[in-house]
């Protein structure tokens, strides 16, 4: 019996730690970070999401660091309507890397983590949001539509750190013509 409870202890400790224990990017840098970025990975368990999972494209963003040290996201997303321009403004928090932004789609704030980043190649970042029950997603970043296999090795060992089952994780085809391209570029 004390084993049992003993086990049930440990496993319930390990499972609060999971989040507990991520931090942003060590010295994390704004002007670094800002820029052009594409989804390349997407880890996300909402059986909401399950029916699109096939569907996911890359995405690119563009990060703007603003003068506050508050960010404006803009993201392009293919989606059977075409393409789909969004716009998110990040606040800043007390921790460098990490945000908060108010979701108008589920009305309620949502954390974002900047957890690891090089500026040049790759970002991985967290969000949360508690919505019913307790979601998470971690996305991969790259400066171009395709990262290496070692940075898809990584996004995928620290998902799966976090508890997303296999299956969950992605790493979609890029998306053509999201953003349409202008002519004569």
């Amino acid at each position: 019996m004390r084993t049992t409870v003993a086990a049930v202890v440990m496993v319930m400790l390990c499972a609060m730690m999971v989040d507990a224990d991520v931090k942003p990017q060590r010295d994390f840098n704004l002007r670094l970070f800002a820029g052009r970025w594409y989804r390349v990975g997407l880890a996300y368990d909402s059986s909401s999401f399950a029916p699109f999972r096939d569907k996911v494209k890359v995405s690119m963003g563009s990060v703007t660091a603003l003068p506050n040290s508050n960010v404006n996201l803009t993201m392009w997303d293919a989606t059977p309507f075409g393409c789909q321009r969004k716009v998110y403004n990040y606040e800043k928090t007390s921790v460098p890397g990490q945000f908060t932004y108010f979701s108008t789609r589920h009305n309620i704030v949502k954390d974002i983590t900047v957890v690891d980043t090089n500026y040049t190649d790759y970002a991985v970042v967290l969000k949360n949001k508690v919505f019913n029950r307790e979601y998470t997603q971690v996305a991969l970043y790259g400066r171009t539509q395709t990262v290496s296999h070692v940075i898809i090795l990584k996004f995928k060992a620290f998902a799966l750190s976090q508890g997303f089952p296999r299956d969950s994780i992605l790493t979609p085809p890029p998306a053509e013509n999201c953003p349409p391209t202008r002519p004569g570029r």
